[in-house]
């Protein structure tokens, strides 16, 4: 990595009269990969820093999720660089199984070819056609946000050495018997035609039916209630409680089951809820997770009745229908016989629906693979109790301790063409071979290889390990290996971090794959709404960074991020964002122009005035304050703090305050210089992880060097100077009261008016330049009459209004607020003496009364000032 040098005078850049963030951005960005600032050094003895990116689908494109998260990861990444780490931001991209197929499945309808008709091998040729022309969009579009990643060990879950990783931790895991084959209850997506795992699950309220059905003959009846009619063709019991007498004869005999020829037994289950409908279900084991488990416990059988498309395979009238006209047409028949004894409809009920396609899922009985999950998410849960994995924030450990404490063994089988090839051959004699990445599959006659995939997430649960080279014992891997930080949804908790959890601590002999999970909010609209392209909420990050700029998007995204909270973001809000870059931009500006510079040393404490001691004490707590928020992961405390005192103290207070001495020149000038361009080269570094392009160019241009992306990060030298900052206070209290009165007078702020100022018996006289400056106070001359006397702060400031107001008319207009102000005052009073109001309200709104009567009584103390100040008669 290039170190920074100084730059000739001549050589250093010249810096526009305005920001264009579209000019500057783009160029910059390649400058810094070219430089190889992202690239990192596993020989390097820094210490290691190290994020690996959730990694987007091939198919996906940059949404304001991703640039969320990816502004927190690179702000992260850029700060630990500049502290002397050796910074690793490890990119790359998810084959992304389903969505991938799907989207060149789609491809080929358009050339009236379906995948069947090209074979596997030719399909998953076109797929990697598809990814190297069009998949991996995101990747230019994560430099367009500035994502700090280096780009020399971009990875993808499908190369080859990803694809070893994957190969080795099955095997690894079928030796020690932690993955198996069976038979159970999946969700099968009828239109993907595959398994999906229950986290994939999308669970809505959708209009159905329910239908009451009367089962047997005669005197040997009961009533079951369903959703899903269509299934009874698969009953092959009907199950009641043990202790239920309403049923107990019926108990061990066969009824009849509704348009087949068969019978099927009354068994008796502790699953059966009494006290629900009317104490009887029927019973579909090939159909439903509940039914399976209770046929399992009384050996029944399991008849499938759909095929995977969800068509209907069995009895004659309905054989062919798909699964919901073949739902109507039973109820007909049923209806027909007369054993419809109620019908609910619309029967709003929650009903999984695939996350891929929406398509309606259907639990069905399937041969899959599982991962044997209870060692693994045991492990996964200890590691964050014994505190070697720290969730932050705190409060959202329980969500994982629900997950990881109850979760299901996890099917990782996918019937699908593009994925992970599952390393297993069965022998024409029914042997069954699990293959490494280093040996050679079986051969010859009727040995034949698993045909199934698997999941998506199976690959990238390896992904914090196998990215740095494992199982190989890589100098990445032994330099990078834990990661330091995830920074991610708290949505999926579930689909990966547990994955990434147990696989880490399995491969890597107990060592976490990272010390922190991070967990972020979820982006929503201004009004906390989900986003969404129907109700016209979604936004298009690209759309903003175009308009306002990268460092705005960034900076409103990481000013919204409190951890583990969702983030309201509009569109206002970035362009108060691109303000405050200007507001940057136009304040160096005129800091350079008044001689800002680095040259030299700070001068020592006792030869600075008190405005330079004030700027400089601030200036050291604030880094104090960055830096206790950044290892808090608080971005939004981090970032108004940085904000205010950027703007407010740096921009507002401390050049305004300054312009003055420069006006005078000599050498309280060049001292204020100094202390200006040690300010803003603080203020534009830790403001650098959050806006790193318009601080890169300002930086640069301040100080002549090469970048501030490896500019070393400000320490606080704990200098503070309580004195000095409590008499800026007092300045500032004077300057904002008298503007305040300026204008609630009317006067025009560049009116000039004359004054007299009593500083003594306080620490501002040396500041009496900068108050007439600031405030347009002329000397007072012969005939001077103090019509408006303010005393404040211990000053007194005296005005000569005369000829400037309507006396009489601005004094009834202040009795009119003074009036309200006290009106304002009783109100709020009264509520928060009263108990019973007090008890009932929420502490919200007790604060805002509280709030409400603070603002009365300044306002009641501030008008009678003015009152007071206004001249007699």
């Amino acid at each position: 990595m290039t170190e920074n040098t100084q730059q000739t005078p001549d050589s250093a850049p010249e810096l526009p009269t305005q920001y264009a963030p579209a000019a500057v951005e783009g160029p910059l960005y390649e400058r810094w990969v070219e430089r190889g600032y992202f690239t990192a050094d596993a020989k390097s003895e820094k210490p290691p820093y190290t994020i690996v990116i959730p990694p987007p689908n091939v198919t996906g494109s940059l949404h304001l999720g991703h640039a969320f998260q990816h502004t927190l990861m690179d702000a992260l990444t850029r700060r630990k660089r500049m502290q002397g780490f050796e910074a690793l931001w490890l990119p790359g991209m998810d084959h992304a199984g389903i969505a991938t197929q799907n989207v060149v499945e789609r491809e080929l309808g358009k050339e009236g070819v379906s995948r069947h008709d090209l074979g596997r091998e030719a399909f998953t040729e076109r797929v990697w056609q598809w990814k190297e022309e069009y998949g991996g969009k995101i990747l230019g579009q994560m430099r367009r946000l500035g994502d700090g990643v280096d780009w020399s060990r971009e990875r993808f879950t499908m190369d080859e050495g990803l694809s070893k990783a994957v190969q080795t931790i099955f095997k690894k895991l079928y030796d020690d018997e932690l993955i198996y084959r069976a038979e159970r209850i999946i969700n099968w997506c009828p239109r993907c035609l595959t398994a999906i795992s229950d986290i994939e699950v999308e669970y809505q309220d959708d209009d159905g039916e329910l239908v009451s059905i009367t089962y047997g003959e005669g005197d040997e009846t009961l009533v079951v209630a369903t959703t899903r009619a269509e299934t009874m063709l698969g009953d092959t019991a009907v199950a009641v409680h043990p202790e239920d007498e309403r049923y107990a004869h019926l108990v061990g005999k066969r009824i009849k089951l509704p348009l087949t020829d068969r019978t099927i037994p009354v068994v008796a289950d502790t699953h059966v809820d009494p006290e629900f409908g009317t104490g009887a279900v029927k019973v579909t084991p090939a159909h439903d997770p509940n039914d399976f488990a209770i046929g399992q416990r009384h050996g029944l059988e399991s008849m499938t009745v759909m095929d995977e498309r969800g068509i209907i395979t069995v009895h004659g009238p309905f054989l062919g229908l798909d699964r919901f006209e073949a739902r109507s047409a039973i109820v007909g028949a049923l209806r027909a016989e007369g054993r419809i004894v109620a019908e609910k409809r619309p029967y709003v009920h929650s009903v999984g629906h695939c996350s891929r396609c929406k398509t309606t899922l259907e639990p069905r009985l399937s041969m899959q693979w599982w991962v044997k999950v209870e060692p693994l998410a045991r492990a996964a849960g200890d590691a964050v109790r014994d505190g070697k994995v720290a969730i932050h924030p705190a409060d959202m450990s329980k969500r994982y301790f629900d997950w990881v404490d109850n979760m299901h063994d996890w099917c990782i089988s996918r019937q699908l063409w593009w994925g992970h090839r599952i390393p297993v051959w069965y022998g024409p004699d029914g042997e069954t071979v699990c293959v490494g990445p280093d040996e050679q599959p079986p051969s010859g006659e009727g040995w034949t290889q698993d045909p199934d995939v698997l999941d998506t997430w199976f690959s990238s649960g390896l992904w914090p390990f196998s990215t740095l080279g494992w199982p190989a014992k890589t100098p990445d891997l032994e330099k990078f290996y834990a990661t330091d930080v995830l920074v991610t949804g708290h949505d999926i908790i579930f689909f990966w971090v547990a994955r990434m959890m147990m696989f880490g601590l399995y491969a890597m002999d107990g060592e976490p794959p990272f010390h922190t999970i991070a967990l972020t909010g979820l982006v929503r609209d201004q009004f906390g709404k989900k986003m969404s392209k129907s109700s016209g909420t979604a936004v298009d990050p690209l759309d903003w960074m175009d308009q306002y700029g990268s460092d705005a998007v960034r900076f409103t995204l990481a000013k919204g991020a409190n951890p583990g909270t969702d983030v309201p973001i509009g569109e206002d809000w970035v362009q108060a964002s691109r303000n405050f870059a200007n507001k940057i931009w136009n304040a160096t500006r005129f800091a350079l122009m008044n001689g800002a510079t680095l040259e030299g040393e700070l001068p020592p404490a006792e030869e600075l005035s008190a405005t330079d001691r004030w700027i400089l004490s601030r200036l050291n707590a604030t880094i104090a304050e960055a830096d206790a928020y950044y290892d808090d992961y608080q971005f939004s405390k981090l970032t108004d703090a940085l904000y205010h005192f950027a703007w407010d103290e740096v921009f507002d207070w401390y050049v305004e305050l300054s312009k003055t001495t420069f006006m005078g020149g000599g050498e309280p000038a060049k001292v204020s210089a100094r202390v200006l361009g040690e300010v803003l080269d603080v203020t534009l570094k830790l403001l650098h992880p959050v806006m790193p392009f318009v601080t890169e160019t300002l930086w640069t241009t301040l100080t002549g060097k090469e970048s501030v992306v490896i500019a070393d990060w400000p320490k606080d030298s704990g200098f503070r100077d309580a004195a000095a900052e409590a008499e800026i206070e007092n300045l500032q209290q004077v300057i904002t009261e008298v503007r305040r009165f300026r204008a609630d007078q009317g006067l025009q702020p560049g009116q000039r008016v004359p004054a007299t100022l009593d500083l003594s018996g306080t620490s501002l006289a040396a500041h009496e330049g900068a108050i007439r400056q600031l405030l347009r106070l002329q000397p007072a001359e012969d005939g001077f009459q103090a019509t408006a006397t303010l005393p404040i702060a211990g000053a007194t400031v005296a005005l000569d209004l005369s000829g400037t107001i309507d006396v009489e008319a601005e004094r009834k207009r202040l009795a009119k607020a003074l009036a309200a102000a006290e009106k304002d005052k009783a109100q709020s009073t009264a509520k928060l003496g009263n108990e019973a109001f007090l008890a009932k309200a929420a502490e919200a709104a007790v604060e805002k009364i509280r709030k409400r009567l603070e603002t009365a009584e300044a306002d009641i103390e501030r008008i009678t000032a003015q009152l007071e100040g206004l001249p007699k008669g």
